[in-house]
């Protein structure tokens, strides 16, 4: 008998995730006669059974879209708001997948969407992923969908923020997306021809960056850009997080854990702000006027790029391929430009970081670009 699939999209919006549905549809429809059908809004789909048949008519004229026509959230299986209470609710998920008599459920999303994955797979579900985000920051996969699209929405800012950096003759900060990873900040950053990259993995002392664009200025150069991932930290906050981390780790009550956790997000609640701090800072210590952008949701709307377009179908035809085979328990993942079933226990709850060696770190160094390091 045909197989029957599920497909669900999870976690932050981005580009790319309607080809990849269209791939994942047309290529499992009409190449292999399967029947799929699409849950809506994330997880929520599955425990609420809200469902829409995935026909040639639904997949059509939907590969050039932004967003995602199945809708997405952010609600975890285990731990879902219901009734105004957290619930596990992994159990109903399972009735819902046993319910529709699936073979199997694809679930396209970023690392949050990986775990939840693999704890739908621990729960007796056969399970198929893809991985998108514009933080690029799922691990055993060289690029995800929607980071293309991204970097040149953040590039061609960046751009049209040197007009007015250079006839005022102002630092101009542009905040980027990347709570944890740089790449996004790196590459547009790299890019965009900026002054300043800040990113998460490389802690910044404010007095360097500031004595960098006063050189600057020194040489003629009366204008800078900094760009700034939204979690780059100070040298300060980073030991100051790394402490509270340490803490946590070591504590050895559930009470002193919990007052390390509450610490931690009480931390990660003000640094939300840094970027405006910094903004004020630099204006202080460089002596020149500065101005704040933060590019925020802008960075994940909008029409994919050709290459995302390119490996959102190429993973989820490739995913199709997997659920031929029966090979579940996987993420279809970009390796040296070949895409590989990569075990979920060897992607959930890791996070692929910028090395402060990789080659376009040093790269930018090279043409003068600033770290802060």
């Amino acid at each position: 008998m045909a197989q029957r699939i599920g497909i669900l999209t999870s976690g932050g919006d981005c580009p790319g995730l309607n080809a990849a549905i269209r791939a994942v549809g047309k290529a499992a429809g009409e190449m292999h006669g399967m029947q799929v059908i699409g849950f809506l809004n994330g997880f929520r789909g599955l425990v609420e059974d809200q469902t829409v048949k995935l026909s040639d008519q639904q997949l059509s004229g939907i590969l050039t879209n932004g967003g995602t026509i199945l809708g997405t959230s952010r609600d975890k299986p285990h731990k879902m708001m219901i009734d105004g209470k957290v619930r596990d609710m992994t159990a109903t998920i399972v009735k819902t997948y046993k319910r529709h008599d699936l073979d199997a459920l694809v679930c396209i999303g970023g690392g949050g969407t990986q775990k939840n994955a693999l704890h739908l797979q621990n729960a007796g579900l056969n399970i198929v992923t893809l991985p998108k985000t514009i933080d690029n920051d799922v691990a055993m996969t060289d690029r995800s969908f929607g980071y293309d699209t991204a970097v040149g929405i953040a590039t061609e800012a960046i751009d049209r923020l040197h007009s007015t950096a250079t006839s005022h003759g102002r630092i101009i900060v542009v905040e980027v997306m990347g709570h944890r990873a740089g790449w996004l900040a790196l590459e547009a950053g790299t890019a965009g021809g900026a002054d300043v990259i800040l990113i998460p993995e490389i802690p910044y002392s404010i007095e360097r960056i500031a004595a960098a664009i006063r050189k600057r200025a020194r040489e003629g150069k009366h204008f800078s850009i900094v760009v700034v991932a939204e979690g780059a930290m100070s040298v300060d906050d980073a030991t100051r997080v790394a402490n509270l981390v340490k803490k946590k780790a070591s504590a050895r009550t559930q009470t002193a854990q919990h007052e390390a956790s509450q610490r931690l997000a009480e931390f990660h609640e003000r640094h939300v702000s840094h970027t405006i701090e910094l903004t004020e800072r630099l204006e202080k210590q460089a002596g020149q006027e500065s101005r704040l952008t933060i590019l925020g949701h802008l960075q994940r709307g909008g029409t994919p790029s050709a290459l995302d377009r390119v490996l959102a179908t190429l993973l989820g035809t490739s995913c199709v391929l997997a659920l031929v085979q029966r090979k579940y328990g996987v993420m279809m993942a970009l390796q040296n430009g070949q895409v590989r079933a990569v075990p979920l226990e060897q992607v959930a709850g890791r996070k692929k970081l910028v090395p402060a060696n990789h080659p376009l770190v040093q790269s930018a160094k090279m043409v003068g670009t600033c770290f802060g390091d």
